[in-house]
């Protein structure tokens, strides 16, 4: 009997946008299998199904790749941060906002954890523009955070904080620990866990 070589499948032609998106969905791919370090035009190339070439169409080379990969994934992380950012209207428990809010930040770290361990723990020597869309949305966080905590906010005792600001950076950064929890140790630091120790820890200065 005849050994027949299977026939190659054809590469499916796509628009330019669609293209692109899909080069930096087989690099975010690689990314989350093995590491920012394991990304090459080779691999991915072979990963996609085409050539070389075609990775230079729309890159400049690798560097051009992967600060493209982070460009997007930092966009999209902030377009889920400000989806959850913490808002309370007048005779809301703010507890339960500031909770909710974290719930949302979570759950977004969860559904997406390449990208927010992009994010929340950037390769070294990714670009510059990456730590500064970061530090802006936190900046944002902090600023809404501050707002709520000097107009809503009254700890256990009754007095306000001193610096509404600075507690506010606390619990980002508080925040942004338990994230990193999520997403190095998950079967240890579950969601369910975080969110225990996040209500214990607030209700030791909310009403």
């Amino acid at each position: 009997m005849t050994n027949r070589t299977q026939p190659i499948a054809r590469t499916t032609r796509l628009s330019r946008p669609e293209r692109r998106e899909q080069l930096l969905d087989v690099t975010k791919a690689i990314v989350g299998a093995d590491g920012l370090h394991a990304v090459s035009i080779d691999r991915v190339a072979r990963e996609a199904g085409i050539s070389r070439p075609i990775i230079y169409e729309h890159f400049s080379d690798l560097g051009g790749l992967l600060g493209a990969l982070l460009d997007r994934e930092g966009q999209r992380a902030l377009t889920q941060l400000s989806a959850v950012l913490p808002q309370a209207s007048p005779g809301d428990d703010v507890l339960e906002v500031l909770l909710e809010a974290l719930t949302g930040y979570l759950l977004a770290v969860q559904s997406e954890p390449v990208t927010w361990r992009l994010v929340l723990m950037p390769p070294e020597g990714a670009p510059t523009f990456l730590h500064e869309r970061i530090d802006n949305a936190r900046a944002a966080v902090v600023a809404q955070l501050a707002q709520l905590i000097e107009t809503a906010f009254t700890p256990r005792g009754g007095q306000r904080s001193p610096d509404p600001e600075l507690t506010a950076y606390s619990m980002s950064g508080l925040a942004d620990f338990w994230a990193r929890l999520l997403l190095t140790d998950p079967e240890h630091f579950d969601l369910d866990r975080i969110l225990v120790h996040a209500r214990w820890a607030l209700s030791n200065f909310a009403p």
